[in-house]
């Protein structure tokens, strides 16, 4: 009998010093645990922050790129400009104006034909021009009086200016690109349309010679 309470007694106790050591084990475990989840949730937070840094660098980057494109085409407008305004200024500088008008040579009424008497002055016009080879450039202005509508006018004076131009091309080997026509029809007389004399005057072919 004392043997029995013996053996039971040596169990009771193996028992409860093995749940003190499985209730250690436990908590060391837990313990660890926690510590991993920690470090974890510690190095998650890094994480985080190192991305919102490299989001708001990328934008940073993206906002300094768009400027610069925009810097970029600012100075390549601004470019354009000034070389535009300089190619304008070198070819600005006004050497002479030719002008042929009804008084001196015969524009047929209501017709763009130029007569033999326009092409000669025209020929003597631009003869030291080749001869010195310069690279001059024309505007031809179109000018007609007031009789008709302006439309027409307007119209008629470019035809003439263009036949003018075609002249000068084709006679005279003048490149097209040098050759500029505008047509002004009624708008610019030089004296009133009062008289048969004044809207003959006012028929008109100006040749503008530019350097």
């Amino acid at each position: 009998m004392k043997a029995s309470r013996t053996l039971i007694l040596c169990g009771l106790a193996a028992l409860v010093s093995s749940g003190c050591a499985t209730k250690k084990f436990v908590t060391r475990e837990v313990g660890a645990v926690n510590q991993k989840t920690d470090a974890l949730a510690s190095q998650l937070e890094g994480t985080q922050e190192r991305v919102k840094r490299t989001e708001a660098r990328i934008d940073e980057v993206d906002r300094e790129a768009q400027a610069g494109i925009l810097d970029a085409r600012r100075s390549a407008g601004d470019a354009m400009t000034r070389a535009t305004e300089a190619e304008k200024a070198a070819k600005g500088k006004l050497i002479y104006t030719v002008t042929l008008s009804d008084d001196q040579v015969k524009f047929p009424f209501g017709r763009a034909e130029i007569d033999s008497d326009a092409k000669s002055r025209v020929d003597q016009a631009i003869a030291a021009l080749k001869t010195e080879n310069r690279g001059v450039y024309f505007e031809i202005h179109g000018h007609t009086d007031s009789t008709g509508p302006s439309e027409y006018n307007r119209w008629l004076g470019e035809q003439r200016a263009l036949m003018v131009r075609d002249y000068l091309h084709e006679e005279h080997g003048i490149a097209l690109a040098r050759l500029a026509v505008v047509s002004y029809g009624e708008t610019q007389p030089v004296v009133d349309n009062k008289t048969p004399e004044h809207r003959a005057e006012n028929r008109r072919v100006v040749i503008q010679v530019l350097e």
